[in-house]
Protein backbone atom coordinates (compact mmCIF):
# COMPACT_ATOMS: atom_id res chain seq x y z
CA UNK A 1 0.00 0.00 0.00
CA UNK A 2 1.37 3.40 -0.92
CA UNK A 3 0.47 6.83 0.42
CA UNK A 4 -1.93 7.69 3.20
CA UNK A 5 -4.92 5.46 3.90
CA UNK A 6 -8.18 6.86 2.65
CA UNK A 7 -11.73 6.21 3.71
CA UNK A 8 -13.52 4.72 0.73
CA UNK A 9 -16.92 4.94 2.36
CA UNK A 10 -19.09 7.99 1.70
CA UNK A 11 -19.53 10.44 4.56
CA UNK A 12 -23.19 10.49 5.60
CA UNK A 13 -24.66 13.97 5.93
CA UNK A 14 -27.89 15.20 7.38
CA UNK A 15 -30.45 15.91 4.70
CA UNK A 16 -30.57 19.59 3.77
CA UNK A 17 -33.49 21.69 4.95
CA UNK A 18 -36.63 21.06 2.89
CA UNK A 19 -37.50 23.54 0.12
CA UNK A 20 -40.40 24.99 2.14
CA UNK A 21 -38.02 25.90 4.97
CA UNK A 22 -35.48 27.41 2.58
CA UNK A 23 -38.25 29.49 0.98
CA UNK A 24 -39.38 30.74 4.39
CA UNK A 25 -35.80 31.72 5.26
CA UNK A 26 -35.47 33.60 1.97
CA UNK A 27 -38.77 35.41 2.63
CA UNK A 28 -37.56 36.30 6.13
CA UNK A 29 -34.34 37.72 4.69
CA UNK A 30 -36.28 39.84 2.18
CA UNK A 31 -38.63 40.97 4.96
CA UNK A 32 -35.70 42.16 7.04
CA UNK A 33 -34.40 44.17 4.11
CA UNK A 34 -37.83 45.69 3.66
CA UNK A 35 -38.11 46.48 7.39
CA UNK A 36 -34.79 48.33 7.30
CA UNK A 37 -35.85 50.39 4.28
CA UNK A 38 -39.30 51.43 5.52
CA UNK A 39 -39.57 54.98 6.83
CA UNK A 40 -42.70 54.48 8.95
CA UNK A 41 -41.72 52.89 12.29
CA UNK A 42 -44.99 50.97 12.52
CA UNK A 43 -44.57 49.43 9.09
CA UNK A 44 -40.94 48.63 9.87
CA UNK A 45 -41.98 46.97 13.14
CA UNK A 46 -44.57 44.82 11.36
CA UNK A 47 -42.11 43.79 8.63
CA UNK A 48 -39.47 42.82 11.22
CA UNK A 49 -42.02 40.80 13.20
CA UNK A 50 -43.15 39.00 10.05
CA UNK A 51 -39.52 38.20 9.20
CA UNK A 52 -39.08 36.60 12.63
CA UNK A 53 -42.38 34.75 12.19
CA UNK A 54 -41.19 33.30 8.88
CA UNK A 55 -37.87 32.22 10.41
CA UNK A 56 -39.76 30.46 13.22
CA UNK A 57 -42.05 28.83 10.65
CA UNK A 58 -38.95 27.45 8.92
CA UNK A 59 -38.00 25.68 12.16
CA UNK A 60 -41.50 24.22 12.37
CA UNK A 61 -41.26 23.10 8.74
CA UNK A 62 -38.10 21.15 9.57
CA UNK A 63 -38.78 19.90 13.09
CA UNK A 64 -42.55 20.13 13.55
CA UNK A 65 -44.84 17.15 13.79
CA UNK A 66 -48.63 17.12 13.61
CA UNK A 67 -50.50 16.89 16.90
CA UNK A 68 -51.06 13.19 17.62
CA UNK A 69 -54.60 13.58 18.96
CA UNK A 70 -57.74 15.23 17.63
CA UNK A 71 -57.98 17.21 20.87
CA UNK A 72 -54.51 18.66 20.29
CA UNK A 73 -55.40 19.66 16.74
CA UNK A 74 -58.65 21.35 17.73
CA UNK A 75 -57.07 24.52 19.08
CA UNK A 76 -55.14 26.87 16.80
CA UNK A 77 -51.91 27.97 18.46
CA UNK A 78 -49.43 30.69 17.66
CA UNK A 79 -46.04 29.74 16.28
CA UNK A 80 -44.62 31.40 19.40
CA UNK A 81 -46.53 28.89 21.57
CA UNK A 82 -45.45 25.87 19.52
CA UNK A 83 -41.80 26.82 18.92
CA UNK A 84 -40.56 26.16 22.50
CA UNK A 85 -42.03 22.64 22.33
CA UNK A 86 -40.31 21.89 19.02
CA UNK A 87 -37.07 23.77 19.71
CA UNK A 88 -36.65 24.41 23.47
CA UNK A 89 -33.41 26.29 22.80
CA UNK A 90 -35.53 29.04 21.21
CA UNK A 91 -37.93 29.51 24.15
CA UNK A 92 -36.62 32.96 25.06
CA UNK A 93 -36.97 34.12 21.47
CA UNK A 94 -40.57 32.88 21.52
CA UNK A 95 -41.25 35.03 24.56
CA UNK A 96 -39.72 38.10 22.92
CA UNK A 97 -41.56 37.76 19.63
CA UNK A 98 -44.75 36.54 21.29
CA UNK A 99 -44.79 39.76 23.32
CA UNK A 100 -44.17 41.84 20.20
CA UNK A 101 -47.12 40.17 18.44
CA UNK A 102 -49.63 42.18 20.47
CA UNK A 103 -48.02 45.46 19.40
CA UNK A 104 -47.91 44.24 15.81
CA UNK A 105 -51.65 43.46 15.96
CA UNK A 106 -52.36 46.99 17.20
CA UNK A 107 -50.33 48.42 14.33
CA UNK A 108 -52.15 46.14 11.87
CA UNK A 109 -55.43 47.45 13.28
CA UNK A 110 -54.41 50.95 12.22
CA UNK A 111 -53.52 52.39 15.61
CA UNK A 112 -50.85 55.04 15.04
CA UNK A 113 -47.90 55.75 17.32
CA UNK A 114 -47.74 52.23 18.76
CA UNK A 115 -44.07 51.77 17.82
CA UNK A 116 -41.31 54.34 17.83
CA UNK A 117 -38.33 54.31 15.48
CA UNK A 118 -36.26 52.89 18.35
CA UNK A 119 -38.79 50.08 18.90
CA UNK A 120 -38.72 49.23 15.20
CA UNK A 121 -34.92 49.31 15.05
CA UNK A 122 -34.65 47.10 18.14
CA UNK A 123 -37.07 44.56 16.69
CA UNK A 124 -35.23 44.62 13.34
CA UNK A 125 -31.95 43.84 15.11
CA UNK A 126 -33.55 41.08 17.17
CA UNK A 127 -35.22 39.56 14.10
CA UNK A 128 -31.91 39.69 12.21
CA UNK A 129 -30.07 37.93 15.01
CA UNK A 130 -32.89 35.36 15.30
CA UNK A 131 -32.79 34.70 11.55
CA UNK A 132 -29.01 34.13 11.62
CA UNK A 133 -29.46 31.74 14.53
CA UNK A 134 -32.15 29.80 12.65
CA UNK A 135 -30.05 29.69 9.48
CA UNK A 136 -27.15 28.30 11.47
CA UNK A 137 -29.44 25.69 13.04
CA UNK A 138 -31.05 24.57 9.82
CA UNK A 139 -28.43 25.04 7.13
CA UNK A 140 -25.28 23.91 8.87
CA UNK A 141 -24.71 20.28 7.99
CA UNK A 142 -22.30 18.47 10.28
CA UNK A 143 -20.33 15.58 8.86
CA UNK A 144 -20.37 12.16 10.49
CA UNK A 145 -16.71 11.17 10.81
CA UNK A 146 -15.40 7.66 10.28
CA UNK A 147 -15.28 7.15 14.07
CA UNK A 148 -19.03 7.88 14.29
CA UNK A 149 -18.69 11.29 15.96
CA UNK A 150 -19.89 14.55 14.48
CA UNK A 151 -17.12 16.67 13.06
CA UNK A 152 -16.61 19.94 11.28
CA UNK A 153 -17.52 20.21 7.62
CA UNK A 154 -14.01 21.42 6.92
CA UNK A 155 -15.22 24.41 4.91
CA UNK A 156 -13.77 27.20 6.99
Amino acid sequence: MTGLPTDVHPVPRRAPAPPAALDLLAQAERGLGEAAALKDPGESYVAAHLAALRAAAAVLAVRGRPEPTARGRRRIRSVWEVLPEIAPELAEWSLLFGASAERRARIDAGIRGVATRGDADDLCRAAGFFLRLIEDMLLRQPVLRADGRLGDRGDK
